[in-house]
């Protein structure tokens, strides 16, 4: 039952939440316009996004930081520059192809990655949030991890920090045992490369620190399907069938 207040005390409509703007836009499913040149654009089109409930391994939040001492750069400042040059920290070999419109809410970005075995990934991201001291990428079905990826700053005792924070389980049976194996050391090993280079562009040589904690040791067996997805065995079947796909252009 409801009660409705008297006319005078009836409460002003509720004003929306003053970052929506900020947030992308209720669609679950990706798209993605005009790739950029050389981008590969594979196991990405149509595909669902994938939080931690959707993905099957044990759930991590892994934080990673590093300490921008005697820099004047403001947080604000910092993720500025992390966003207009985003692929330039990351390891050699690694493509991150920004959308022209560059990381805003609710974009894609292609991701053309390099796997163990020099076997490459293609795969992407959703913008799901950015704002002036963050922004938080979000995984479709298929990539390796199923989650949340946010980057963002800080000030701590007068010092700026730069952060990157995941929350994610690995996509599939396949990929928790890589992850298992030596997929924690790889992922490691990316990002503190990704927050080092970060502070070198701001003129400092800094070792990044990491902070792993496992929040949930389960793994979701009534996941196993997402296999079905595998970006990796999807790059792989479209390497392997590329001759054919070319003499089928030459026939046409």
């Amino acid at each position: 039952m409801s009660v409705r207040l008297p006319e005078e005390t009836q409460a002003e409509p509720t004003e929306p939440r003053s970052d929506v703007a900020y947030w992308a836009n209720g669609s679950s499913r990706l798209h993605v316009e005009n790739p950029p040149a050389g981008a590969i654009n594979l196991n990405v089109e149509g595909r669902l996004l994938a939080g931690p409930i959707q993905g099957f391994g044990k759930m991590w939040q892994k934080t990673y930081r590093v300490r921008l001492e005697g820099v004047s750069a403001s947080p604000t400042d910092v993720i500025a520059t992390w966003k207009a040059r985003f692929p330039e920290f990351w390891p050699p070999g690694n493509r991150f192809y920004a959308p022209l419109t560059g990381i805003a809410p609710g974009e894609v970005a292609l991701l053309n990655l390099t796997m163990p075995g020099r076997q490459k990934l293609s795969t992407g991201v959703l913008v799901l949030y950015a704002d002036e001291e963050s922004f938080t990428l979000m995984t479709p079905e298929g990539h390796m991890l199923a989650g949340w990826i946010t980057f963002s700053a800080h000030e701590q005792a007068g010092t700026t920090v730069a952060q990157a924070q995941v929350l994610i389980r690995a996509s599939d049976p396949i990929y928790e045992l890589g992850l298992t194996t030596f997929g924690h050391r790889k992922e490691d090993q990316f990002w503190c490369h990704t927050l080092a280079h970060l502070a070198l562009h701001f003129g400092i040589v800094a070792t990044p620190e990491a902070n792993t904690v496992c929040i949930d040791n389960r793994r979701q067996w009534r996941r196993f399907g997402n296999v079905r997805h595998n970006a990796a065995i999807r790059t792989g079947l479209h390497s392997a069938t590329t001759p054919l796909r070319w003499f089928r252009r030459r026939g046409a």
